[in-house]
């Protein structure tokens, strides 16, 4: 079962001048002769946080195995957002490896425009690629291609689309400090309305336990705003709504609200943190703080309510703070049913592709099939406890028993306090050197062929023992009916609701429709903020009547008719998934 350690150069395929086939007409490009040597590919990347040569663990795997560099192009990073694709597009050379949103970037587009090729020629031996040709016939089919591997869809999975694609952790939910839920003898919360009153007797304990009063229940922040302002439509998840433009769909298409209803799902969002506001729970820096700003009081104990699990147990779950009985745990919200996405057997809308300028076509094939290989599927995943386990004999390895488990230097990097790669793995820091790619070609919960166990090492059997046993854990299942796991609990109470993984790509709006978004977001958004930071029920009702008002006077019906017309579509192709899964197994 062993693989081997990753340090073995595979042998290259020297190309005979292979000519570049279908890439919309315009390219002519013929491939440079690969006699073998180390080359830098250029990597544009809609994904990555990083610019840059790739470091670390995750460039000596590479190195070894293909004898490559990555040179990453990132527009998160450069500020220069679209900017950035505009200039590389105009120059007609993206990248030698393309990763993009189709929800962004057409994918019709980049091949009309001759910026990404056709992998076909170079498939002979790509045999994890070929596993997912109903993933890339699904990107031909919207694209318009009869034919071709223009792009490979990440997060392909083969389980159900009806089964959650998230591992112990659901996406969105209500985490709170359980901890200080405790200190307050664990109060039922039948609804938002019971969480705003424990989550004030929290924020009243933590406050005497600690005598700092700068601990606040809520803390938020404006960077992720949209179409809406993106903390207020959290808990509207956490009863089985997602976003779709202006509207939130549920999960299993019983029902559609646009943001601006009254009364709606998002005015009682609006409502929640406007009551909390008025009794002095949120964190007066809100509106002016970054992410980044806002995560270091998580950090600090100084957040007691979390919107995400990644967000407060990722910064303050650490292994002393756990033993010690201290943590974001899920909280027992009675009324919820969190939104969850489901497993994509034809991918999501995140793409990757070969740049039709790339010289060594080749190479960079095998490299993109590697990443969709068990091996690569590990090695590409992060850090994190709920991505893929990493590299083989570093992070992990196989017990007697043939089952999967996590090294000590694994536990070390994944659940304590990071550590620093033995030289012949690459050395440096373990999370500088994880995958710069930041992209999920196989979800980490499906199942490697070769062990029989999930990528992710969370939901290794082993690494519940050992995980999920802490002073904290063990609080929490008491109080939870017994569950190990947040999924667990909400499977077993039906607390989840799954919205079917369809690899939906949303069609790009037209130049009157993109005007009319970009005047309504405006308005959404800030009057969602004064609403929240209004100083009475008066105030706020008024603040909302108005935006309202001016939605209709700035052409909200004509938008919002595309968004509402997008978000059915969407639930057809989920209800389509499902069957055409159904039908092939």
């Amino acid at each position: 079962m062993k693989r081997g350690k990753l340090t073995a150069v595979v042998a290259f395929t020297v190309s005979a001048m292979l000519a570049l086939s279908g890439c919309g007409g315009s390219d002519t490009a013929t491939d440079a002769v690969d006699n073998g040597e180390e080359i830098t590919l250029d990597v544009y990347d809609d994904f990555a946080n990083y610019a840059g040569e790739q470091k670390g663990w995750f460039a000596q795997v590479i190195k070894d195995k293909f004898n490559i560099k990555l040179n990453i192009i990132a527009p998160n990073v450069s500020g220069g957002g679209s900017t950035l694709f505009d200039t590389r597009s105009a120059a007609g050379d993206l990248g030698d490896i393309v990763l993009y949103n189709a929800n962004n970037h057409s994918t019709a587009d980049l091949i009309k425009a001759g910026l990404i090729a056709d992998m076909t020629p170079y498939l002979d031996d790509a045999e994890y690629i070929k596993q997912y040709s109903s993933a890339t016939d699904s990107i031909n089919e919207v694209a318009g291609q009869e034919s071709g591997v223009w792009g490979i869809p990440g997060s392909v999975s083969a389980q159900s689309p009806e089964t959650s694609s998230e591992g112990n952790e659901p996406t969105f939910g209500p985490y709170i400090r359980w901890d200080y839920y405790a200190e307050i003898g664990y109060p039922e919360i039948k609804d938002m309305d019971d969480l705003l009153d424990v989550l004030e007797q929290m924020q009243e304990q933590a406050r005497a336990d600690t005598g700092s009063t700068d601990v606040y229940a809520l803390s938020l922040f404006k960077d992720w705003d949209d179409n809406m302002m993106n903390n207020a439509k959290q808990p509207t998840c956490f009863y089985g709504f997602d976003e779709m433009g202006f509207v939130l769909a549920k999960a299993d298409g019983s029902d559609y609200e646009d943001v601006s209803e009254e009364g709606g799902i998002y005015e009682q969002t609006l409502e929640f943190f406007n009551q909390a506001y008025q009794r002095g729970l949120v964190d007066p820096e809100s509106s002016t703080q970054s992410y980044d700003t806002m995560y270091a009081k998580y950090q600090e104990g100084n957040v007691l309510f979390s919107f995400w699990p990644w967000l407060g147990q990722a910064a303050y779950n650490t292994t002393e703070n756990k033993a010690a009985g201290k943590g974001f745990m899920l909280a027992p919200l009675e009324d919820m049913q969190i939104f969850s996405y489901g497993a994509t057997p034809n991918g999501g809308t995140y793409v990757i592709a070969l740049g039709a300028k790339a010289e060594y076509k080749q190479r960079c094939v095998d490299f993109i099939n590697w990443l969709y290989s068990p091996e690569g599927i590990y090695a590409s995943g992060g850090q994190t406890s709920g991505s893929s386990a990493g590299v083989e004999g570093l992070t992990w390895e196989l017990n007697d028993d043939g089952e999967p488990v996590l090294t000590d230097f694994g536990y070390q990097v994944k659940y304590g306090s990071g550590g620093t790669v033995p030289d012949e793995y690459g050395g440096g820091n373990y999370t500088d050197g994880v995958s710069a790619l930041n992209f999920v070609t196989v979800l980490a919960s499906d199942i490697d062929p070769e062990t029989g166990y999930a990528y992710d090492a969370s939901l290794w059997p082993s690494v519940i023992e050992s995980q999920f046993s802490t002073a904290l854990d063990n609080d929490w299942s008491e109080h939870m009916g017994g569950a190990k796991t947040a999924m667990e609990y909400l499977e077993a109470n039906d607390k989840i609701l799954v919205a079917p993984g369809a690899s939906f790509v949303k069609p790009e709006d037209d130049s009157q429709i993109s005007t009319l978004r970009g005047q309504l977001k405006t308005t959404v958004v800030n009057a969602s903020w004064q609403a929240v930071f209004a100083s009475s029920d008066s105030e706020f009702q008024s603040i909302l009547d108005g935006m309202r008002t001016d939605l209709e006077g700035l052409g909200y019906d004509q938008v919002l008719e595309v968004d509402m017309k997008n978000a059915q579509d969407q639930d057809a192709a989920r209800k389509q998934i499902v069957e055409d899964y159904q039908s092939e197994n």
